[in-house]
């Protein structure tokens, strides 16, 4: 009789350790699941200006475009008759950093991904020679980095820049460090615009400069 009533009590305990298993894998599935949010690595503060970016240099680091001034000679940005022209608005090595994860998300799809940051720091070129902006190293003659001298930014949220083709953009100075401590966001002439008229089949970024991204040929 003693084992019996024994036998009855666990199973009886069995079954209840496997409800209270049933009814927790059952609040685990029906749990409401909170709405995603574009997920980026930059900070806001209370007035709404960003905050000047850290870090990025641990990021993938996609390619580095050189518009040296010696090269353009003052005939950059010239209207249409190639008059009026200014000097280079860049007249530095643009080294350009994203995110592992969103590079990832463009090399599989073509686009990136809700929130995605894309840093451009600027150096200039060290101390040129030559009228072309060149000097003489081991390596042989060419252009080397110089300086740091700057950084721009643009954030891909299609809600927030509706107006801009879905990308934000910012700055913190040209100019050697420390950079400016906040940025607003450029008015569409300043930065978006040029994208914009450019690249916005692209993403609105100038993929063609970056082989990882151009080729997508992996890591």
């Amino acid at each position: 009789m003693k084992k019996y009533v024994t036998k009855r009590c666990l199973l009886g305990l069995g079954l209840v350790a496997l409800c209270m298993v049933y009814a927790g894998l059952t609040l685990i599935k029906t749990r409401p699941v909170k709405a995603q949010t574009p997920q980026t690595s930059v900070v806001f503060d209370s007035q709404g200006r960003m905050k000047v970016p850290t870090g990025f240099r641990k990021w993938v680091f996609v390619g580095a475009p050189l518009t040296p001034e010696g090269l353009n000679d003052g005939k950059y940005n010239c209207d249409a008759a190639g008059k009026n022209c200014t000097r280079s608005n860049f007249p530095e090595y643009h080294h350009v950093y994203i995110e592992q994860k969103n590079v990832d998300v463009y090399l599989k799809t073509g686009d990136f991904p809700e929130g995605t940051v894309i840093v451009k720091e600027l150096t200039r070129v060290l101390k040129p020679a030559f009228p072309d902006g060149s000097r003489n190293e081991p390596s042989g003659r060419g252009y080397f980095n110089g300086e740091y001298n700057g950084i721009d930014l643009s954030i891909k949220d299609s809600k927030k820049y509706a107006n801009s083709n879905g990308w934000g953009f910012y700055t913190f100075g040209h100019h050697p460090m420390p950079y400016n401590e906040t940025s607003e966001e450029r008015p569409i002439s300043e930065c978006a615009g040029c994208h914009i008229a450019n690249v916005a089949k692209t993403d609105m970024t100038y993929i063609q400069f970056y082989p990882l991204l151009r080729d997508k040929k992996g890591y």
